[in-house]
């Protein structure tokens, strides 16, 4: 990656902390809210592939562990894990569709929630599954499907699709095009 892109990943982070920070957290339903920082990961899966999702999962996830009341690095195993995963699980897709990220969203949204509280209950936080986790859930997963657009937007804008990889527009690949003809 280029300084260029580490600095519009650190913008994309800190435009997500913000709003995370100011507005959603504000916005709570049974003591739930959405959470932005989950959505990350899976959109730099969606958008970039398993490696580059893994890595910004891992970085968002890091950056999320330092506002939250849990074991440190918890959120960046989820963040990482949910980061490589939708980037596997998305990457024969055709993209042509305005719909699929945000059912790309919801689907790895619950994952990663659920992911949460079993890797948070097996690193001993109390009551990470538990009745918490149904609210947690319903509000979670609609906020995702309603931010996913935005989100997976910016990120693409930070995180450039790689010189020679499929659909990325390189020169590599345009090199083979012109070769092709």
């Amino acid at each position: 990656m280029s300084s260029v892109d580490v600095a519009r990943c650190t913008l994309v982070l800190f435009v997500v902390v913000v709003v995370q920070n100011t507005l959603l957290d504000g916005v709570r339903v049974a003591g739930a809210h959405p959470d932005a920082l989950v959505l990350v990961p899976v959109a730099a899966g969606y958008a970039a592939g398993p490696e580059r999702g893994a890595a910004f999962g891992f970085a968002a996830g890091l950056v999320a562990d330092l506002f939250l009341p849990t074991t440190f690095g918890l959120s960046a195993l989820v963040g990482c894990l949910l980061g490589y995963g939708t980037g596997v699980a998305t990457r024969g897709l055709v993209r042509s569709s305005w719909w699929l990220p945000v059912v790309v969203a919801a689907g790895a949204t619950a994952a990663g929630l659920c992911a949460y509280a079993i890797l948070g209950s097996v690193l001993g936080q109390a009551g990470t599954v538990s009745i918490d986790l149904v609210p947690a859930l319903a509000v979670g997963v609609p906020g995702a499907m309603i931010l996913a657009t935005p989100v997976v937007r910016m990120v693409a804008w930070a995180l450039p699709a790689k010189v020679g990889a499929p659909g990325g527009g390189g020169r590599v690949e345009v090199a083979m095009r012109r070769r092709s003809r």
